[in-house]
This record gives C-alpha cells, sequence and structure tokens, in this order.
C-alpha cells in the first residue's frame, strides 16, 4: 500500500493535505471499499475546511452609536495555530487567518485629528505591527501635533490588547504640490506655512527614503473642495480643477513619488464616495467628478503599478461618517449639516440598517494592505452598509404605504 500527499484546498486562509490510498485490492478490502473510504476523507476535509475558515475574528462590534470612536475593548486578530488529524488520513488544518505586518511601514496621508477614516486605518495596521508614519496638512500640523503631546487622542490611541497606538513621525504635507518649484510665492508667504519647508510630496518621499529607507503601505485619505457646497451648474473651473487637484490627481502623484520607495508586494489605498457613481444632492463642486477620476485612476494606477514594482493598488467607498472635516459641510443654521443627512438617509436606505463605524473602514483597509489580500488590486471595495447596491429609496413617499 502506498500513500501519496496530495493538495486538496489552497487558499490564503485554509491550507489543508489529503492522503491518499492508492492500492491493489487485498484479502477483506476491497476497490469500492478503499474509494469509499477516500471520499469520506474529502468530505471531511471539506467539512473541516469551512468550519475552520469561519472562525478568525477582528474588531467587535462597539458599543457606542453615533460617535466617530474607537472599538478599545475588542480584540484584534489573533495568530493561532492549530491541527487537526482525523484516523489515518492525516489531514491537517491551519489556524485562522492572522495578519502580521510586523516591520512593515506605512505612510497615511492625510492625518489631522483621530474622527476620520485616515486615523482608523492608522489604528487598525498598527494592531498588526506596522510602523506608522502620517502626512499632515500644514496650516492643521501645529494643532495635531500639539493634540498628540497634550494626550489628546490618547482614548482614541488604545489598540485592542491594551497598548497606545505610536505615530512615530508626521511629516508637513500639502498633496497639492507634487515639488518645490510648484509652490507659489503667496503659500510661501502665507502665515500659516511659516516656518515649515519640504512639504512637497516628492519632498516628503525623499525625506521618507532618508529615514525609513522603503515603505511598504501608502494611504491616501485626502479630499478637499473649496465650492463643495456649490451645485455642479455654478461650480467655477477654478474650484472644479482644485477639488481634483487635491482629491484625485494628489493619489496619483504619491503613488508617482513613493512607488520607487515601496518595497514589492507593498499596497497603497484611497478612499472614495458613492457620490462618483450616483448624485448625491450636496456634494458639488466637482467633488463627485474627482472622486470618479479616483476610481478610475485606481483600475489603471492598479495595472501600472503591479507591472512596473509589482505593487497592489485599491479604494474604499466609504459610507458616510460624522468626521470634523465632513461636518463642515453644508452647515446652515437651523438645519442639520450634508453628512447628518446622509447618515440618515443611509440607515434608513441601505440594507443594513445599522451605524457605520470609523473601525470598520480600518478593518477593511487592514484586509486589504495584508498578504491575504495579495491577489486583490484595482478594486473598489464598498464599506458602507450594502447603500451602493440600492436602487430605490424605500423611506422615500412614494413608498410609504408598502412595508419594506
Amino acid at each position: 500500500m502506498i500513500a501519496l500527499i496530495s493538495p486538496f484546498f489552497l487558499s490564503p486562509l485554509r491550507r489543508v493535505s489529503v492522503t491518499k490510498i492508492v492500492s491493489k485490492p487485498s484479502s477483506g478490502i476491497s476497490a469500492e471499499s478503499i474509494m469509499m473510504f477516500h471520499r469520506s476523507a474529502v468530505f471531511a476535509a471539506a467539512a473541516a475546511f469551512f468550519y475552520g475558515a469561519s472562525s478568525g475574528t477582528a474588531f467587535a462590534p462597539s458599543t457606542s452609536v453615533g460617535q466617530l470612536v474607537s472599538r478599545t475593548n475588542s480584540p484584534t486578530i489573533e495568530q493561532v495555530s492549530q491541527s487537526r488529524q482525523y484516523s489515518s488520513t492525516q489531514i491537517q488544518m491551519a489556524g485562522p487567518a492572522q495578519v502580521d505586518l510586523t516591520g512593515k511601514v506605512a505612510f497615511i496621508a492625510g492625518v489631522a485629528d483621530s474622527s476620520g477614516y485616515g486615523w482608523a486605518i492608522a489604528r487598525a495596521l498598527a494592531s498588526a505591527g506596522a510602523t506608522i508614519i502620517v502626512g499632515t496638512w500644514p496650516p492643521v500640523l501645529k494643532i495635531f501635533e500639539s493634540g498628540l503631546r497634550k494626550g489628546s487622542f490618547d482614548e482614541d490611541s488604545i489598540l485592542p490588547d491594551g497598548s497606545k497606538m505610536n505615530i512615530e513621525k508626521v511629516y508637513p504635507l500639502d498633496a497639492v504640490f507634487d515639488t518645490a518649484d510648484d509652490v507659489p510665492d503667496e503659500i510661501k508667504e502665507n502665515k500659516r506655512y511659516a516656518g515649515l519647508s519640504g512639504y512637497t510630496i516628492e519632498e516628503v518621499a525623499k525625506a521618507i527614503e532618508a529615514d525609513y529607507g522603503t515603505i511598504d503601505i501608502l494611504v491616501h485619505s485626502l479630499a478637499n473642495g473649496p465650492e463643495v457646497t456649490k451645485p455642479l451648474l455654478e461650480t467655477s473651473r477654478k474650484g472644479y480643477l482644485a477639488a481634483s487637484s487635491a482629491s484625485a490627481y494628489s493619489a496619483v502623484s504619491l503613488l508617482q513619488k513613493f512607488g520607487p520607495i515601496m518595497n514589492e508586494g507593498g499596497n497603497m489605498l484611497s478612499l472614495t464616495y458613492i457620490a462618483s457613481e450616483k448624485v448625491i444632492p450636496g456634494y458639488g463642486g466637482g467633488m463627485s467628478s474627482a472622486k470618479a477620476q479616483l476610481e478610475s485612476d485606481t483600475r489603471t494606477l492598479a495595472f501600472e503599478a503591479g507591472r512596473k514594482w509589482k505593487l497592489r493598488v485599491n479604494t474604499i467607498s466609504a459610507g458616510p461618517l460624522k468626521s470634523r472635516a465632513a461636518s463642515a459641510i453644508g452647515k446652515e443654521p437651523g438645519q442639520k449639516t450634508f453628512i447628518e443627512y446622509a447618515i440618515d438617509y443611509s440607515k434608513a436606505n441601505a440594507p443594513l440598517a445599522q451605524d457605520l463605524y470609523n473601525d470598520d473602514v480600518g478593518n477593511s483597509a487592514l484586509f486589504l494592505c495584508s498578504g491575504l489580500a495579495r491577489t486583490v488590486t484595482g478594486v473598489t471595495l464598498y464599506v458602507d452598509n450594502g447603500l451602493h447596491a440600492m436602487g430605490m429609496a424605500i423611506d422615500s413617499e412614494s413608498m410609504s404605504d408598502r412595508n419594506v
């Protein structure tokens, strides 16, 4: 009798081997019996695979409602190793999926407080062991650094294991400028930029290369539209192009300058919004167009950067979150803000009528930036409770007499 080990499942989450019995019929054992035994082993392997694949955990649901808090008491993805053996079949199972980013360097561009998605992504990556460095818009750099020193963000920095996220370095970054030659005198002389230099994308990339050599993860958490409250029909050329420059081309430029210092297998991740493909009144000034550009560029950059540097490029279409920046859009006396309307609409119409937290996007980013997503590139991943799938507003007056 000969025992041959043949692969049965090959998966980023599980690898299963099945001992295949090959023998000529002998006394007391028929070929049919051997075949039935082999089939039973296969079914046992399949059952074990699907049972084990569901045992991994990420951040647990938050107990807070409507807040931008990080979920500090929840478990992170745990490193577990286990094996199961079934009789003489020698089926061996790997443990639950694990994410270990120890030794990886992640640069998150666009972090200025703890309320937004950029912070949550940084926190999720830190929970897996990544070194965190961030880029902050110069006009708010001093406020952000002061908050870090005073411990203003300590509560939102707690990781699932009880330790605190450490932002190793903060770089001034204005992503509408590619090189030092692009910075106009009015910016250089602006008091909000006083005492600062080296904040263009190229200069920051060179500074990070000098400090760390290479990086593994690049996150674009940037968006700005000076005329975001204006309908498109009232948006100026200057405002439209400014939105595209800050919110879309900045991602292209970041990858241009950082790609050469990213390790093979690295990932660039950006954040987009459903306004790229659906009409969202109140999200104007060319911002919807900029998000559409960003998603299109994600696919093109996935091909180009994949072939040139073996990098992956993805974007997350995140649902509405009441961050500090979003709360400033459309703030009229006596009315809800734009983001409050967007959150209420989402909860009323999304398939999953539940709160969306910044950690929900952080968890998804952790997956996309890890080796578990090594074959995932050029993707727009929706993290919005399924709102993107809806084609009809179920809370509209036309649906008022229908129980949905």
